[in-house]
Parts: structure tokens; C-alpha cells; sequence
């Protein structure tokens, strides 16, 4: 899938830091900012 500028952001759930997860549609209608850190907090 290929979203172009001004398309709507398809849903998806990620898991929380303390247990359970964090879905985007929980945030419709705010500000949402998503940084990826790639290897961030691992061993590797």
C-alpha cells in the first residue's frame, strides 16, 4: 500500500511499553507525531 500525501494514515496497534497496546484510531482526530528509532534500546 502507498499512501501519498494527504491520505488517511491506515490503523494500526502497537505494543505499550507497560503491558497491553496502543492502537492509532484511539488518537482520531488529534495531533499524532510517529518517530521510529531503528535498533533503539536493543543489544544489538
Amino acid at each position: 500500500m502507498k499512501l501519498r500525501i494527504g491520505d488517511k494514515a491506515p490503523d494500526f496497534c502497537l505494543p505499550a511499553t507497560f503491558n497491553g497496546s496502543v492502537c492509532l484510531s484511539k488518537y482520531l482526530g488529534k495531533n499524532v507525531v510517529l518517530a521510529f528509532f531503528p535498533l533503539a534500546f536493543t543489544n544489538i
